[in-house]
Protein backbone atom coordinates (compact mmCIF):
# COMPACT_ATOMS: atom_id res chain seq x y z
CA UNK A 1 0.00 0.00 0.00
CA UNK A 2 2.80 2.24 0.71
CA UNK A 3 4.12 2.33 -2.54
CA UNK A 4 1.06 3.74 -3.98
CA UNK A 5 0.96 6.20 -1.00
CA UNK A 6 4.33 7.34 -0.68
CA UNK A 7 6.56 6.67 -3.80
CA UNK A 8 5.19 10.55 -5.01
CA UNK A 9 7.34 12.29 -2.28
CA UNK A 10 10.66 11.48 -3.44
CA UNK A 11 10.30 13.80 -6.21
CA UNK A 12 10.87 17.40 -5.51
CA UNK A 13 8.20 19.14 -8.50
CA UNK A 14 10.35 21.90 -8.57
CA UNK A 15 9.79 24.90 -10.69
CA UNK A 16 5.93 24.35 -10.48
CA UNK A 17 3.27 26.01 -8.26
CA UNK A 18 -0.27 25.99 -7.69
CA UNK A 19 -2.13 29.03 -5.90
CA UNK A 20 0.39 30.18 -3.98
CA UNK A 21 1.94 27.47 -3.27
CA UNK A 22 4.67 24.97 -3.80
CA UNK A 23 3.17 22.10 -6.04
CA UNK A 24 4.34 19.31 -3.63
CA UNK A 25 3.54 20.59 -0.95
CA UNK A 26 -0.15 21.40 -2.83
CA UNK A 27 -0.07 17.51 -3.55
CA UNK A 28 0.85 16.33 0.01
CA UNK A 29 -2.25 18.52 1.05
CA UNK A 30 -4.16 17.45 -1.49
CA UNK A 31 -3.69 13.61 -0.73
CA UNK A 32 -3.78 14.04 3.13
CA UNK A 33 -7.38 15.33 3.06
CA UNK A 34 -8.41 12.88 1.12
CA UNK A 35 -6.62 10.06 3.43
CA UNK A 36 -8.08 12.22 6.27
CA UNK A 37 -11.23 11.84 5.12
CA UNK A 38 -10.72 8.11 4.56
CA UNK A 39 -10.23 8.21 7.85
CA UNK A 40 -13.51 9.60 8.98
CA UNK A 41 -15.41 7.20 7.05
CA UNK A 42 -13.56 4.25 8.34
CA UNK A 43 -14.97 5.02 11.60
CA UNK A 44 -17.84 3.19 10.44
CA UNK A 45 -16.58 1.13 7.05
CA UNK A 46 -13.83 -0.43 9.23
CA UNK A 47 -15.71 -0.98 12.28
CA UNK A 48 -18.23 -2.55 10.75
CA UNK A 49 -16.76 -4.60 7.76
CA UNK A 50 -17.33 -9.09 8.35
CA UNK A 51 -14.42 -11.18 7.75
CA UNK A 52 -15.53 -12.58 4.15
CA UNK A 53 -15.05 -9.30 2.37
CA UNK A 54 -11.42 -7.93 3.69
CA UNK A 55 -9.29 -9.25 1.43
CA UNK A 56 -11.89 -7.92 -1.37
CA UNK A 57 -12.03 -4.83 -0.25
CA UNK A 58 -8.34 -4.31 0.65
CA UNK A 59 -7.81 -5.27 -3.45
CA UNK A 60 -10.22 -3.23 -4.85
CA UNK A 61 -9.00 -0.21 -2.59
CA UNK A 62 -5.40 -0.02 -3.59
CA UNK A 63 -6.33 -0.70 -7.21
CA UNK A 64 -8.34 1.83 -7.23
CA UNK A 65 -5.92 4.19 -5.63
CA UNK A 66 -3.48 3.23 -8.30
CA UNK A 67 -6.22 4.06 -11.41
CA UNK A 68 -5.73 7.68 -9.34
CA UNK A 69 -1.68 8.06 -9.96
CA UNK A 70 -2.55 7.22 -13.83
CA UNK A 71 -4.80 9.98 -14.13
CA UNK A 72 -2.18 12.47 -11.90
CA UNK A 73 0.03 10.98 -14.31
CA UNK A 74 -1.62 11.86 -17.73
CA UNK A 75 -4.21 14.74 -16.83
CA UNK A 76 -2.19 18.14 -17.00
CA UNK A 77 -1.47 20.75 -14.63
CA UNK A 78 -2.97 22.04 -12.33
CA UNK A 79 -6.42 19.70 -12.65
CA UNK A 80 -4.41 16.83 -11.68
CA UNK A 81 -4.23 17.82 -8.42
CA UNK A 82 -7.32 16.48 -7.41
CA UNK A 83 -6.46 12.61 -8.18
CA UNK A 84 -3.83 12.71 -5.40
CA UNK A 85 -6.90 13.89 -3.27
CA UNK A 86 -8.68 10.34 -4.63
CA UNK A 87 -5.81 8.13 -4.15
CA UNK A 88 -5.81 8.86 -0.70
CA UNK A 89 -9.58 8.12 -0.31
CA UNK A 90 -9.38 4.63 -0.72
CA UNK A 91 -5.43 3.83 1.00
CA UNK A 92 -6.75 5.52 4.26
CA UNK A 93 -8.99 2.03 4.90
CA UNK A 94 -6.44 -0.26 4.62
CA UNK A 95 -4.50 -0.28 7.66
CA UNK A 96 -7.61 -1.13 9.33
CA UNK A 97 -8.51 -3.94 7.23
CA UNK A 98 -5.17 -5.53 7.62
CA UNK A 99 -4.94 -5.17 11.50
CA UNK A 100 -8.76 -6.53 11.74
CA UNK A 101 -6.58 -9.86 11.25
CA UNK A 102 -4.22 -9.83 13.53
CA UNK A 103 -5.91 -8.46 16.82
CA UNK A 104 -7.50 -10.10 19.72
CA UNK A 105 -4.60 -12.30 20.23
CA UNK A 106 -2.58 -13.89 22.41
CA UNK A 107 0.41 -13.06 19.70
CA UNK A 108 -1.08 -9.78 18.54
CA UNK A 109 1.62 -7.56 19.96
CA UNK A 110 4.42 -10.16 17.96
CA UNK A 111 1.68 -9.57 14.47
CA UNK A 112 1.33 -5.93 15.45
CA UNK A 113 4.95 -5.42 15.19
CA UNK A 114 5.91 -7.17 12.10
CA UNK A 115 3.11 -5.40 10.85
CA UNK A 116 4.32 -1.87 12.11
CA UNK A 117 8.23 -2.83 10.47
CA UNK A 118 6.73 -2.78 7.19
CA UNK A 119 5.16 0.19 7.47
CA UNK A 120 8.12 1.66 8.84
CA UNK A 121 10.78 0.03 6.31
CA UNK A 122 8.02 0.32 3.41
CA UNK A 123 7.84 4.36 3.64
CA UNK A 124 11.44 4.28 3.13
CA UNK A 125 11.29 2.23 0.53
CA UNK A 126 8.82 3.64 -1.33
CA UNK A 127 10.74 6.86 -1.70
CA UNK A 128 13.78 4.90 -2.73
CA UNK A 129 11.50 2.91 -5.51
CA UNK A 130 10.53 6.10 -6.79
CA UNK A 131 13.78 7.54 -7.29
CA UNK A 132 15.39 4.63 -8.80
CA UNK A 133 12.88 5.09 -10.98
CA UNK A 134 13.38 8.59 -12.01
CA UNK A 135 17.43 8.08 -11.81
CA UNK A 136 17.66 4.19 -14.24
CA UNK A 137 14.53 4.77 -16.57
CA UNK A 138 14.29 8.68 -17.03
CA UNK A 139 10.80 8.67 -16.16
CA UNK A 140 9.27 11.77 -15.30
CA UNK A 141 7.86 12.94 -11.67
CA UNK A 142 4.58 12.52 -13.13
CA UNK A 143 4.64 9.13 -14.30
CA UNK A 144 6.61 7.96 -11.85
CA UNK A 145 3.85 7.33 -9.29
CA UNK A 146 2.15 4.86 -11.50
CA UNK A 147 5.16 3.03 -12.95
CA UNK A 148 6.43 2.58 -9.25
CA UNK A 149 3.52 1.30 -8.32
CA UNK A 150 2.80 -1.58 -11.93
CA UNK A 151 6.16 -3.19 -10.14
CA UNK A 152 4.26 -4.35 -6.95
CA UNK A 153 0.99 -5.00 -8.44
CA UNK A 154 1.18 -8.63 -8.59
CA UNK A 155 3.26 -8.94 -5.06
CA UNK A 156 0.00 -6.99 -4.11
CA UNK A 157 -2.73 -9.87 -4.88
CA UNK A 158 -0.28 -12.60 -4.11
CA UNK A 159 0.05 -11.18 -0.42
CA UNK A 160 -3.54 -10.23 0.39
CA UNK A 161 -4.27 -13.90 -0.78
CA UNK A 162 -1.84 -15.05 1.84
CA UNK A 163 -3.03 -12.42 4.60
CA UNK A 164 -6.56 -13.94 3.51
CA UNK A 165 -5.40 -17.61 5.03
CA UNK A 166 -4.59 -16.70 8.30
CA UNK A 167 -7.06 -18.52 10.94
CA UNK A 168 -9.42 -16.56 13.13
CA UNK A 169 -8.85 -16.16 16.84
CA UNK A 170 -9.07 -19.61 18.50
CA UNK A 171 -10.77 -19.84 21.97
CA UNK A 172 -8.04 -19.20 23.99
CA UNK A 173 -7.22 -15.89 22.62
CA UNK A 174 -10.64 -14.96 23.01
CA UNK A 175 -10.45 -15.93 26.46
CA UNK A 176 -7.33 -13.69 27.36
CA UNK A 177 -8.26 -10.56 24.77
CA UNK A 178 -11.65 -10.64 24.29
CA UNK A 179 -13.48 -11.80 21.20
CA UNK A 180 -13.88 -9.11 18.51
CA UNK A 181 -17.13 -8.17 17.01
CA UNK A 182 -18.26 -6.00 14.36
CA UNK A 183 -19.90 -2.60 16.39
CA UNK A 184 -22.91 -0.74 15.06
CA UNK A 185 -23.50 3.03 15.44
CA UNK A 186 -25.51 2.84 18.84
CA UNK A 187 -22.43 0.46 20.17
CA UNK A 188 -19.86 2.63 19.09
CA UNK A 189 -21.40 6.04 20.62
CA UNK A 190 -21.84 3.83 23.75
CA UNK A 191 -18.43 2.64 24.11
CA UNK A 192 -16.98 6.24 23.42
CA UNK A 193 -19.25 7.59 26.15
CA UNK A 194 -18.28 5.43 28.73
CA UNK A 195 -14.52 6.03 28.01
CA UNK A 196 -14.79 9.56 26.33
CA UNK A 197 -11.83 11.47 28.30
CA UNK A 198 -9.00 8.84 27.95
CA UNK A 199 -9.83 8.41 24.32
CA UNK A 200 -9.67 12.13 23.44
CA UNK A 201 -6.41 12.64 25.80
CA UNK A 202 -5.06 9.87 23.84
CA UNK A 203 -6.38 10.94 20.56
CA UNK A 204 -4.86 14.39 21.03
CA UNK A 205 -1.31 13.09 21.88
CA UNK A 206 -1.69 10.76 18.49
CA UNK A 207 -2.55 14.27 16.54
CA UNK A 208 0.81 15.80 17.74
CA UNK A 209 2.71 12.08 16.46
CA UNK A 210 0.80 11.88 13.34
CA UNK A 211 1.49 15.51 11.90
CA UNK A 212 5.30 14.94 12.81
CA UNK A 213 5.91 11.59 11.28
CA UNK A 214 4.01 12.75 8.46
CA UNK A 215 6.38 15.98 8.14
CA UNK A 216 9.70 13.79 8.52
CA UNK A 217 7.83 11.22 5.60
CA UNK A 218 7.06 13.71 3.61
CA UNK A 219 9.74 16.50 3.17
CA UNK A 220 12.32 13.74 4.13
CA UNK A 221 13.86 14.55 0.75
CA UNK A 222 14.36 18.34 1.56
CA UNK A 223 15.61 17.78 5.16
CA UNK A 224 18.31 15.29 4.06
CA UNK A 225 19.35 17.19 1.46
CA UNK A 226 19.61 20.20 4.21
CA UNK A 227 22.07 17.73 6.26
CA UNK A 228 23.77 16.96 3.39
CA UNK A 229 22.54 13.40 1.49
CA UNK A 230 21.35 14.92 -1.66
CA UNK A 231 21.49 12.56 -4.63
CA UNK A 232 21.58 9.44 -1.96
CA UNK A 233 19.12 7.71 -2.85
CA UNK A 234 19.11 4.74 -0.27
CA UNK A 235 19.55 7.11 2.62
CA UNK A 236 15.74 6.92 2.55
CA UNK A 237 15.84 2.92 3.37
CA UNK A 238 19.01 3.16 5.13
CA UNK A 239 17.67 5.25 7.86
CA UNK A 240 14.49 3.34 8.15
CA UNK A 241 15.76 0.06 8.67
CA UNK A 242 17.50 0.54 12.18
CA UNK A 243 14.77 2.07 13.16
CA UNK A 244 12.33 -0.84 12.45
CA UNK A 245 14.34 -3.71 13.99
CA UNK A 246 14.45 -1.60 17.15
CA UNK A 247 10.63 -1.10 17.05
CA UNK A 248 10.16 -4.55 16.19
CA UNK A 249 11.89 -6.11 19.46
CA UNK A 250 10.65 -3.32 21.59
CA UNK A 251 6.92 -4.08 20.55
CA UNK A 252 7.22 -7.61 20.17
CA UNK A 253 8.70 -8.16 23.72
CA UNK A 254 5.21 -6.57 25.26
CA UNK A 255 3.69 -9.93 23.84
CA UNK A 256 5.52 -11.27 27.29
CA UNK A 257 3.19 -9.40 29.73
CA UNK A 258 0.39 -11.41 30.14
CA UNK A 259 -1.43 -8.61 32.26
CA UNK A 260 -3.39 -6.69 29.98
CA UNK A 261 -3.68 -3.73 32.50
CA UNK A 262 0.16 -3.39 33.19
CA UNK A 263 0.42 -4.04 29.51
CA UNK A 264 -1.61 -0.77 28.88
CA UNK A 265 0.22 1.00 31.57
CA UNK A 266 3.80 -0.25 29.74
CA UNK A 267 2.51 1.23 26.30
CA UNK A 268 2.42 4.42 28.33
CA UNK A 269 6.16 4.03 29.11
CA UNK A 270 6.76 3.79 25.21
CA UNK A 271 5.25 6.23 24.22
CA UNK A 272 6.67 8.66 26.78
CA UNK A 273 10.43 7.55 25.86
CA UNK A 274 9.43 8.35 22.17
CA UNK A 275 8.46 11.78 22.73
CA UNK A 276 11.16 12.31 24.62
CA UNK A 277 14.08 10.72 22.45
CA UNK A 278 12.55 13.25 19.93
CA UNK A 279 13.80 15.83 22.34
CA UNK A 280 17.12 14.44 23.14
CA UNK A 281 18.13 13.48 20.04
CA UNK A 282 17.41 17.24 18.66
CA UNK A 283 18.75 18.99 21.46
CA UNK A 284 22.28 16.09 20.44
CA UNK A 285 22.28 17.52 16.67
CA UNK A 286 21.68 20.87 17.29
CA UNK A 287 24.83 20.81 19.87
CA UNK A 288 27.26 19.00 17.13
CA UNK A 289 27.17 15.51 19.04
CA UNK A 290 25.53 13.41 16.57
CA UNK A 291 25.58 13.92 13.11
CA UNK A 292 22.55 14.42 10.62
CA UNK A 293 22.08 10.84 9.58
CA UNK A 294 21.92 9.99 13.56
CA UNK A 295 19.78 12.49 14.29
CA UNK A 296 17.17 11.08 11.53
CA UNK A 297 17.24 7.77 12.52
CA UNK A 298 16.81 9.27 16.34
CA UNK A 299 14.16 11.39 15.75
CA UNK A 300 12.64 8.68 13.18
CA UNK A 301 12.65 5.65 15.90
CA UNK A 302 10.87 8.44 18.73
CA UNK A 303 8.59 9.37 16.59
CA UNK A 304 7.68 5.71 15.86
CA UNK A 305 7.92 4.40 19.34
CA UNK A 306 4.67 6.42 19.77
CA UNK A 307 3.24 6.05 16.93
CA UNK A 308 2.79 2.37 16.41
CA UNK A 309 1.21 1.22 19.83
CA UNK A 310 -1.60 3.62 18.60
CA UNK A 311 -1.63 1.87 15.55
CA UNK A 312 -1.77 -2.06 16.92
CA UNK A 313 -1.33 -2.77 20.45
CA UNK A 314 -2.42 -0.16 22.99
CA UNK A 315 -5.62 -0.42 21.84
CA UNK A 316 -5.46 -3.81 21.38
CA UNK A 317 -4.77 -3.89 25.14
CA UNK A 318 -7.18 -1.13 25.60
CA UNK A 319 -10.27 -3.34 24.82
CA UNK A 320 -8.97 -6.45 26.73
CA UNK A 321 -7.68 -4.44 29.80
CA UNK A 322 -11.31 -3.18 30.23
CA UNK A 323 -13.31 -6.47 28.55
CA UNK A 324 -15.27 -4.82 26.37
CA UNK A 325 -16.80 -6.79 23.60
CA UNK A 326 -16.06 -4.19 20.79
CA UNK A 327 -13.03 -3.80 18.26
CA UNK A 328 -9.38 -2.01 17.47
CA UNK A 329 -10.45 -0.42 14.35
CA UNK A 330 -12.50 1.49 15.46
CA UNK A 331 -10.35 3.35 18.22
CA UNK A 332 -7.54 3.53 15.57
CA UNK A 333 -10.00 5.05 12.95
CA UNK A 334 -11.01 7.53 15.46
CA UNK A 335 -7.02 8.46 16.35
CA UNK A 336 -6.11 8.44 12.76
CA UNK A 337 -9.08 10.79 11.17
CA UNK A 338 -8.07 13.71 13.90
CA UNK A 339 -4.50 12.53 13.58
CA UNK A 340 -4.85 13.39 9.49
CA UNK A 341 -6.39 16.60 10.55
CA UNK A 342 -3.65 17.73 12.53
CA UNK A 343 -0.98 16.90 9.85
CA UNK A 344 -3.06 19.30 7.35
CA UNK A 345 -3.02 21.79 9.40
CA UNK A 346 0.18 21.68 10.56
CA UNK A 347 1.40 21.69 6.42
CA UNK A 348 -1.42 24.82 5.82
CA UNK A 349 0.18 26.87 8.78
CA UNK A 350 3.79 25.89 7.60
CA UNK A 351 2.53 27.28 4.24
CA UNK A 352 1.05 30.07 5.15
CA UNK A 353 2.19 31.12 8.66
CA UNK A 354 5.77 30.15 8.63
CA UNK A 355 6.83 30.43 4.76
CA UNK A 356 10.17 32.24 5.36
CA UNK A 357 11.75 29.34 6.64
CA UNK A 358 12.68 26.31 5.03
CA UNK A 359 11.25 22.59 5.82
CA UNK A 360 14.17 21.72 7.40
CA UNK A 361 14.23 24.14 10.12
CA UNK A 362 10.58 24.11 10.49
CA UNK A 363 11.16 20.54 11.60
CA UNK A 364 13.86 21.38 14.08
CA UNK A 365 11.38 23.79 15.71
CA UNK A 366 8.53 21.24 15.56
CA UNK A 367 10.60 18.64 17.44
CA UNK A 368 9.99 20.94 20.24
CA UNK A 369 6.91 21.26 20.35
CA UNK A 370 6.05 17.62 19.60
CA UNK A 371 8.40 16.81 22.23
CA UNK A 372 6.96 18.79 25.21
CA UNK A 373 3.25 18.66 24.34
CA UNK A 374 3.15 14.90 23.71
CA UNK A 375 5.14 14.59 27.22
CA UNK A 376 2.44 16.44 29.06
CA UNK A 377 -0.70 14.57 27.00
CA UNK A 378 1.12 10.73 27.70
CA UNK A 379 1.08 11.40 31.55
CA UNK A 380 -2.29 12.51 31.34
CA UNK A 381 -3.18 9.77 29.72
CA UNK A 382 -1.30 7.32 31.80
CA UNK A 383 -3.36 8.56 35.30
CA UNK A 384 -6.88 8.68 33.76
CA UNK A 385 -6.23 4.96 32.61
CA UNK A 386 -3.87 4.12 36.24
CA UNK A 387 -7.50 5.47 37.82
CA UNK A 388 -10.02 3.69 35.30
CA UNK A 389 -11.51 0.58 36.83
CA UNK A 390 -12.93 -2.68 34.97
CA UNK A 391 -16.60 -2.16 34.04
CA UNK A 392 -18.64 -5.28 33.82
CA UNK A 393 -18.00 -7.34 30.47
CA UNK A 394 -20.49 -5.41 28.04
CA UNK A 395 -21.96 -7.84 25.47
CA UNK A 396 -24.14 -8.29 23.02
CA UNK A 397 -27.77 -7.08 23.57
CA UNK A 398 -30.04 -10.35 23.99
CA UNK A 399 -33.42 -10.81 24.22
CA UNK A 400 -34.64 -10.73 27.98
CA UNK A 401 -36.99 -12.78 29.62
CA UNK A 402 -40.13 -11.58 31.27
CA UNK A 403 -41.52 -12.95 34.40
CA UNK A 404 -44.69 -14.56 34.58
CA UNK A 405 -46.95 -12.17 36.41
Amino acid sequence: MYVYRRAYTAAGFEGYEFMGMELKTALIISQVLGYMLSKFLGIKFVSEMTPDKRAWAIITLIFSAHFSLLLFWQVPQPFSIIFLFLNGLPLGMIWGLVFSYLEGRRNTELLGAGLSVSFIVASGMSRSAGSWVMIEWGVSEFAMPFITGLLFAVPLVFFVWMLNQVPPPTEEDEEQRVKRVPMNSSERWAFFRQYALGITVLTLGYMGLTAYRDLRDNYALEIVTAIGYAGDPGIFTRTEIPIAMIVLVVMASIMLIKNNRKALMVNHYIIAFGFSLIGISTFLFQSDMISGYWWMVLVGLGSYLGYVPFNCILFDRFIATFRTMANAGFLIYIADSFGYLSSVGVLLYKTFGQADISWYQFFLNFSWFTCFLGLILTFASYIYFYRKRQPMLVKKPTKQLIPAK
